[in-house]
């Protein structure tokens, strides 16, 4: 056996709420164990970035084979027998099939043996297997060493909570249903899954017991706050999200269980459970990622019913986590007027059973009638700013124009060199991550150290240079989001980058990708000598990958040498024939200056194949914080603009400052080329 260690230390910022310190769990600063620390260990110090090849199933079942391990074909693992197991463990199997409880990962390689929850690589397994290295030294297992801090904050959160049918006062009980939406939930079911309550943090607590034991791992408390009409719910993992991987209502599962439902809130759970009676469990991050390390709990099941929301982005959610699971065995709840989440749907009187016959099956053939996406475009129709996107919060003009950012797209960006192209889609990006879009950063030309300072700071707003003793502060909350970078620097190849892409998408659920920039790739095709052919090949791999990952792919690509006097074009993209007609959008950063007013940079949407509204917006750069926004006394206007050769825009008054751009051909007078000392570096 081995040792896996991960990290993932207990935040401790603390912040004024409700008139009493609280950590930024949420929790009283009586429950926090403590001061705030930062620990080290020579285990979780950085290492250096060794290339981990991929490995196909192919690879997997004849490396097996060669080595006589027997193995079972699943779902979406293969099973074999573990050879962490002792002797006196298998005899105690009496059946081949649970004997068979080491779980290979088909995609990815990583295992996991049931019995002992020993895990590790692919590379891991084949080291034991052939007695090398740490191997086949005996070691402790991760289930078995937790955090000793997050240890001692989990068993004493748990000792404070209480049931919610033992509060002293009923009215206390009556207010934290109301809050939650419990009153219609029994005590016996909260007793059944052993959901708590804390009273200081007015959370529930829900537990993660380890499999096949009662021994507590982690906890997930829900905070309830009064939002206007509504209630907006705050969940607190302990340990940190990334390394929160409870299926809450596993320990209930039995082996005679073929069919579950899946949720995405624990609440949820609860409902369909008493409702129906049926096996159910909640994902650890809710829509937003379904780990592989997950996978191998749901092989025994030979049905899979989806059922995580209300809303567009868990529909797309659900069929993003069926391609997982294997689309065979998937059913899935569309949302809509009578289907929404199970614990409304059990508040409302809904019959369950009724809902989830109507389930659709995830997998379909290749062709398909209009009667099988009839709901499916009615639901579009009906939810039209939900199929916009996910809108940006720092660029209000951006959603105006955009309307959202949209899986499955392609888009195109590009602008003058120096004119601060990675420092405008480092914030582009920054702004969805931070409302839960997953994002994969390739960075071929600076390097990440660089990039994640640049982003850092425009995620604090501000110089943390002049503040270093709210680095930690703030590096905390920048590492909590589904943020993720490349390793590569410089010259790559096409096919090492979406093997790359795809293993993210697979692992971390990725749903925005940015490449910066696509001239990085070209040096490694041996298509052709035609530098033109070569880019046409790999914009076409980036369009496949968008369209068949239901991933956003944002391409950066530098234009071809223009006069300074011109505007840059849709067709000053270097080898803009395809890159124009596979993009989606086409983004493109002007950088010129007015002799009517002060230099200015503004954004210009030439492409947008959503409903074809193109136009252009002015930013403007604050060099402390590193971020472009509009000017907040400027008076210019967004306008839209019927054609890439026709810009309407207002006509500046003379003298007046944050005047839009004209195009080149309509301007009024000549353009400056003088240097903007404002200009972020790339």
């Amino acid at each position: 056996m081995w040792v896996l260690l991960r990290s993932g230390y207990p935040l401790r910022i603390l912040l004024p709420l409700r008139g009493e310190w609280m950590s930024r769990r949420g929790l009283p600063r009586s429950l926090v164990p403590g001061p705030p620390r930062r620990r080290y260990r020579k285990e979780a110090l950085p290492a250096l970035d060794v290339p981990v090849l991929p490995v196909t199933t192919t690879e997997i079942r004849q490396y097996l084979r060669a080595h006589g391990i027997p193995f079972q074909d699943g779902h979406s693992c293969l099973r074999a027998p573990s050879p962490f197991v002792g002797a006196s463990q298998l005899k105690d199997q009496t059946s081949a099939t649970t004997s068979f409880n080491l779980f290979i990962d088909k995609t990815t390689g990583r295992f996991l043996c049931m019995t002992s929850l020993a895990e590790g690589s692919w590379e891991d397994f084949q080291a034991s297997v052939e007695g090398r290295g740490d191997g086949a030294r005996e070691g402790v297992l991760l289930s078995e060493a937790p955090e000793a801090e997050d240890s001692e904050e989990v068993r004493r959160i748990w000792d404070r909570a209480i049931p919610l049918w033992e509060l002293p006062e009923p009215e206390e009980a009556h207010l934290a249903r109301v809050m939650f939406g419990l009153t219609k939930v029994t005590d016996d079911t909260l007793r059944h899954f052993s959901v708590r309550y804390l009273r200081p943090a007015r959370s529930l607590v829900f537990p993660w017991f380890s499999p096949g034991s009662l021994r507590l791992r982690g906890l997930k408390l829900l905070g309830a706050e009064g939002q206007g009409d509504g209630v907006h719910y705050v969940e607190t993992t302990i340990p940190r999200p990334g390394a929160y991987h409870n299926l809450f209502g596993l320990p209930l599962i039995t082996r005679r269980d073929v069919e579950v439902v899946l949720t995405s809130r624990e609440l949820d759970s609860l409902a369909l459970n008493q409702s129906t009676g049926l096996p159910t469990l909640a994902l650890p991050r809710g829509t937003a990622c379904l780990p592989p390390a997950l996978l191998p709990y749901l092989e025994q099941f030979r049905r899979i019913v989806l059922w995580l929301g209300d809303d567009l982005r868990s529909w797309e959610a659900a069929k993003l986590f069926a391609r997982k699971l294997n689309p065979k065995r998937c059913s899935l709840v569309r949302p809509g007027d009578h289907q929404p989440r199970p614990l409304e749907a059990l508040n409302r009187g809904l019959n369950f059973s009724r809902i989830l016959r109507t389930a659709l099956p995830a997998w379909h053939k290749s062709i398909v009638s209009f009667r099988q996406l009839r709901e499916e475009v009615l639901g579009e129709l009906s939810n039209v700013e939900q199929v916009a996107g996910i809108r940006w919060g720092r660029f209000p003009d951006l959603n105006r124009l955009l309307k959202g950012h949209r899986k499955g797209e392609l888009t195109v960006f590009t602008g003058p060199t120096g004119s601060g192209k990675t420092t405008f889609i480092s914030e582009y990006a920054l702004d969805l991550c931070t409302q839960g879009v997953n994002t994969l950063w390739g960075s071929f030309e600076i390097s990440n150290v660089r990039l994640a300072r640049v982003m850092l700071t425009q995620f604090a707003v501000g110089r943390l240079e002049d503040q270093l003793d709210k680095y930690d502060e703030w590096a905390d909350r920048f590492e909590d989001l589904p943020l993720y970078f490349m390793t590569f620097h410089g010259q790559q190849s096409i096919r090492t980058v979406i093997d790359t892409m795809q293993h993210a998408v697979y692992v971390y659920d990725i749903c925005h990708v940015v490449i910066d920039n696509l001239q990085f790739m070209m040096g490694h095709e041996q298509l052709s000598t035609d530098r033109i052919a070569a880019q046409d090949y790999i914009v076409g791999a980036f369009r496949k990958f968008a369209t068949d990952n239901s991933c956003h792919v944002t391409l950066v690509i530098h234009p071809r040498k223009e006069d300074d006097d011109k505007e840059l074009q849709t067709a000053s993209i270097f080898g803009s024939a395809k890159a124009s007609q596979e993009a989606d959008n086409v983004l493109i950063l002007q950088d010129r200056k007015l002799v009517t007013g002060p230099g200015k940079r503004y954004l210009q949407v030439s492409k947008n194949r959503f409903d074809g509204d193109i136009g252009v917006f002015p930013l403007e750069f604050n060099k402390s914080s590193l971020t472009f926004s509009i000017p907040p006394k400027s008076k210019a206007r967004l306008k839209k603009i019927k054609d890439d050769n026709e810009l309407v825009a207002k006509k500046p008054s003379s003298g007046k400052k944050g005047a839009v751009p004209q195009n080149s051909q309509t301007s009024q007078a000549p353009i400056s080329s003088q240097a903007d000392p404002s200009k972020p570096s790339r």
